[in-house]
């Protein structure tokens, strides 16, 4: 089994953060219904945030493919991401016992595993 090339696995990253991003920006309610609860999916401030999420996501997103190319920035980039998607991973854990069960599995293992990612394949393009 052949290993991704890092530029095409921080590329395949970005694309999948990208719609997300979108996503959560179309459609708040639907996306933080799984991930939150559907109690708490309703709430305005919730809304707020989800689309504030999505935002970031997308700029995450644009900055990676931007700077993919550049040796020095690219890697620095993708490890931005990789360490946003270890907070969001560790944020989970900690909120575990107010969430569903099933977006805590969810959240942890996509966030968990596109960190992982994210750290490898910045350190892939810092030293091809």
């Amino acid at each position: 089994m052949r290993a991704i090339a890092p530029q095409r696995g921080a590329w395949l990253l970005a694309a999948g953060r990208a719609v997300l991003g979108t996503a959560v920006l179309a459609s708040p309610e639907k996306l933080t219904a799984g991930w939150l609860g559907a109690s708490h999916a309703h709430s305005p401030v919730v809304k707020y945030l989800a689309r504030s999420l999505g935002v970031r996501d997308l700029a995450l997103a644009i900055a990676t493919l931007t700077t993919l190319e550049d040796p020095v920035v690219g890697p620095r980039v993708q490890a931005a991401c990789a360490a946003v998607d270890s907070v969001d991973a560790l944020a989970t854990i900690l909120a575990r016992t107010e969430l569903p069960i099933r977006g805590v599995i969810g959240t942890v293992a996509i966030a968990g595993a596109a960190a992982g990612a994210g750290f490898y394949f910045s350190h892939r393009l810092a030293h091809p």
